[in-house]
């Protein structure tokens, strides 16, 4: 049986906010229009139904995947809850988060009320190196996205003119649409169409937007990175996303980050890997070499006799941890390098040493 939570890649108790950025960024790489799995979709989207509703989440903890026949619910247990959670999203407005994701992953689309509740998301991609990461960054950015109307404020009305109670929906901002399905009929209430929600109209639209209440513009933004950020970790800036129509609130920004491969250091979470050489006689006999960290070098004691691939532990040499105290560590594993071409005279002295070894 499939989990839902491994589906979308995430732990048991993560809040609703990831779940949906989880389900986000998953449904953009497998929707089959963009060329993704159709299968793997099915599955994301069926995880992100349940997980994404509090009601279902819980029963599904509790009981698993087979959590409405555990209620009594569906078409074995006489409930019909399956039709009822239907329809009591039809009347509740429709579906809101399925929405707002799609709506991020096509650029538009939905309903009016999930184009005219806020703005869309923006992701970008910023490249640091590993020791940006360590000691955290700036990076200045420039997007060309929708903002917030100058002349008009975002109200989508010309300066001067004034506002009038839509006609379509009375001033209520919402109408009834009836739509029927096979057997079954019912109505939804949306956002109207006409004020996009808002119950008034302008009598003279902004000459500058058209009446959108937004404009598309240059804008310049600076991203400060924490220290510890680790290649694949998203920032979230909110309200620095596209613009809402007629004033409603932005979208967020998203920066995925990657941090560029190290020419010295791997890297696992918070710490650091690396491989020193060492000579035969530093092996047996013990020694002090230098080993690189991120911003310089330090001693590393070898202990005599020590073998091939023993790690050694740098403590508090690796990366400083995202919004926590300290640092991990810095681990290096030291290879013991056996000559290849040796003189006569080194030879015979590893025999004569071979003896007394025996």
């Amino acid at each position: 049986m499939d989990d839902y939570y491994k589906i979308l890649g995430l732990e048991k108790n993560v809040s609703p906010e990831e779940i949906k950025k989880a389900y986000r960024k998953l449904a953009q790489i497998h929707h089959p229009d963009k060329g993704g799995d159709p299968e793997q979709f099915k599955k994301i989207n069926e995880a992100y139904q349940v997980l994404s509703d509090p009601q279902k989440r819980a029963q599904y903890d509790r009981f698993g995947k087979n959590f409405e026949q555990a209620q009594g619910g569906g078409f074995g247990g006489g409930g019909f809850s399956g039709f009822e959670d239907i329809f009591a999203n039809f009347q509740g407005g429709g579906f809101s988060g399925f929405e707002d994701v799609f709506s991020d992953i096509f650029g538009g689309g939905g309903t009016a009320r999930s184009r005219h509740r806020a703005g869309r998301d923006i992701s970008v991609d910023v490249e640091i190196t590993l020791e940006e990461a360590a000691r955290g960054a700036e990076r200045e950015i420039s997007l060309y996205k929708t903002v917030k109307c100058p002349k008009c404020g975002g109200k989508g009305a010309e300066p001067g003119s004034k506002l009038k109670t839509c006609p379509t929906c009375k001033g209520k901002g919402r109408v009834e649409q009836k739509s029927s399905a096979g057997f079954f009929s019912f109505s939804q209430v949306v956002n109207c169409p006409e004020c996009h929600g808002r119950g008034e109209l302008a009598e003279k639209k902004c000459s500058q937007c058209g009446g959108d209440g937004r404009v598309k513009d240059k804008v310049t933004l600076k991203i400060k990175i924490p220290e510890g950020v680790d290649n694949g970790q998203i920032i979230s800036l909110s309200g620095q996303g596209e613009a809402g129509a007629l004033g409603t609130a932005a979208g967020d920004l998203y920066v995925n980050i990657h941090v560029l491969p190290h020419r010295l250091f791997g890297r696992r979470g918070e710490n650091l890997y690396q491989r020193k050489e060492i000579n035969f006689v530093q092996a047996a006999l013990g020694d002090k070499i230098e080993a690189d960290v991120l911003f310089g070098k330090v001693d590393l004691k070898i202990s005599p006799g020590l073998e091939s691939g023993t790690v050694l532990k740098l403590k508090g040499k690796g990366m400083p941890r995202l919004h926590g105290r300290g640092k991990g560590d810095m681990m290096v594993e030291v290879k013991v390098k056996t000559p290849k071409n040796i003189s006569s005279k080194t030879k015979k002295l590893l025999e004569e040493l071979g003896k007394e070894l025996l």
